[in-house]
């Protein structure tokens, strides 16, 4: 593993100082950002050095290369956008260490019911409302074993019917795309809300509000939520 890492970290200096040659006739200063951006792709994909690591490359290379100045640089790092993600991220692992998304998760489908359908139900609204403050990957993650121990329950209780299979199914596919719809209904609900919050105030100035968002969005997720257990219930 470790000779991986370091052929990985010479192949991002190799390809830095080839762009730096300028094969493709560039301008001076698009270049050198081409090599710093080839160098931070290589070592990031290949996880020749740590994230955070390559995430501060610009702070370091583009004032030595001539690229911006440092304040100029080190500026998109206060980004109030960066913040936003954060405070994300903080709030997750908070949940995560107090294993409140077990208890949410838990209490919804206690509140639900355990009938078939209910269970579905159940998932839908825990798995869509934990995406709504977590990322998807990771409320997906969190949910898995969850639905894998009710599956469990349910084979030991209903031994020889065929339809758990199918339960166990469609428990999982209602996570993921649960864990999908919920991310549309807040900012920090997945990155790319982030991303295009961010844009919009860069590009055009727009401020999009917290509320604002979740009154735009919050009523297509809780749609999309609704299509997705129909679809589920009916089909599954």
């Amino acid at each position: 593993m470790r000779n991986k890492q370091q052929l990985s970290f010479l192949a991002g200096i190799l390809l830095f100082a080839f762009m730096l040659f300028n094969p493709f006739g560039f301008e001076p200063k698009a270049a050198k950002v081409l090599a710093v951006a080839a160098l931070m792709i290589t070592w990031w994909i290949t996880e020749a050095a740590a994230m955070p690591v390559v995430a501060l490359i610009p702070l370091v290379l583009f004032p030595l290369m001539g690229i911006s100045k440092m304040e100029d640089a080190a500026a998109p790092y206060a980004n109030s956008v960066v913040f936003l993600f954060m405070g994300g991220f903080m709030i997750g692992l908070a949940i995560e260490k107090w294993h409140l998304h077990k208890r949410i998760a838990l209490n919804i489908v206690r509140i639900t019911g355990t009938s078939g359908n209910r269970i579905v139900l159940g998932f839908v609204l825990a798995t869509g409302f934990l995406s709504m403050w977590l990322s998807n990957t990771a409320t997906t993650m969190m949910m898995y074993p969850i639905a894998m121990s009710v599956v469990s329950v349910m084979e030991e209780n209903h031994k020889g019917e065929g339809k758990i299979g199918n339960m166990a199914i469609c428990l999982l596919l209602s996570i993921a795309y649960a864990s999908n719809f919920g991310g549309i209904a807040t900012i920090i609900g997945t990155p790319p809300n982030v991303a295009f919050v961010g844009f919009l105030e860069k590009k055009y100035e727009y401020i999009f509000q917290f509320i604002d968002w979740m009154l735009l969005c919050l009523p297509i997720a809780a749609l999309l939520m609704i299509t997705l257990y129909w679809t589920m219930t009916r089909w599954l």
